[in-house]
């Protein structure tokens, strides 16, 4: 077997961990623990997103939602609204309660750690200047990181092209903080942050079928210059997983 093949696959093993000293994680060291989120200007502009009994606002059935998942790239063009949006945005990344320095979100994460940021790349929702913005879920909130010239244009460029990207609503980009997982479980968290971005991927797929919108994953990327559109290092923080979403008919 072509050696380059062998290694990626060893990454889909869990055997690492047999070989891994965890006496010497940061947490085992007795460093604090990172934050739940990432950090963020006093000065920022905020939005409020709304909290709501969502069982009685959207009661699709979820055996009708998993039925009904499929990957969709038309979309109407249709706005979407700041309810639906709070919505999806609870649905995958939203937080039931904090305990024991853990936030205990609507997704699993390996040891409770979620490793994610999710950043929108807004272009037609209600009330809501086009922009990049972060999700704050500590708060139910978002956060307006920077307005963007051409923003749809470079979406479609840092997906390689796949122009239904652009024709979205919105796109939620999914980034990875690897050091809130190697806090923990140093050369064992990374195939788990891979696995955390499935959990969340999946869940914006079923919320989606709620409110009458389509998603498909993106995996296919242009690492470099998304990054550096979201204004990321690269290192610290660097893009894993990208979803557009858009009203269907």
């Amino acid at each position: 077997m072509d050696q380059e093949l062998k290694r990626y696959r060893n990454f889909l093993k869990d055997s690492i961990r047999k070989t891994i000293d965890f006496s010497q994680t940061d947490q085992s060291r007795g460093l604090p623990a990172p934050p739940l989120e990432k950090p963020y200007s006093p000065d920022s502009e905020m939005i409020k997103l709304k909290s709501l009994n969502w069982t009685e606002i959207f009661p699709l059935k979820l055996s009708e939602a998993i039925r009904n998942r499929e990957s969709r790239r038309k979309y109407t063009g249709e706005a979407v609204d700041l309810t639906e949006l709070s919505f999806l945005l609870w649905s995958v990344q939203g937080i039931r309660y904090i305990a024991g320095g853990h936030g205990f979100r609507n997704v699993p994460s390996a040891g409770c750690r979620h490793a994610l940021e999710t950043y929108l790349a807004v272009f037609n929702v209600e009330n809501l200047d086009p922009g990049i913005y972060r999700y704050l879920p500590l708060t139910h909130e978002l956060v307006m990181e920077f307005a963007e010239e051409n923003l749809r244009e470079k979406i479609i460029k840092a997906s390689f092209d796949q122009f239904f990207t652009g024709n979205s609503a919105v796109m939620f980009i999914w980034t990875a903080i690897p050091y809130r997982m190697e806090w923990r479980y140093g050369l064992d968290s990374h195939k788990v942050i891979a696995m955390d971005a499935g959990h969340v991927g999946q869940n914006l797929y079923l919320a989606c079928e709620a409110i009458g919108a389509g998603t498909c994953a993106i995996g296919a990327y242009d690492q470099e210059y998304f990054d550096e559109l979201l204004q990321l290092d690269g290192e610290e923080e660097f893009v894993i997983y990208a979803a557009p979403v858009g009203k269907i008919r």
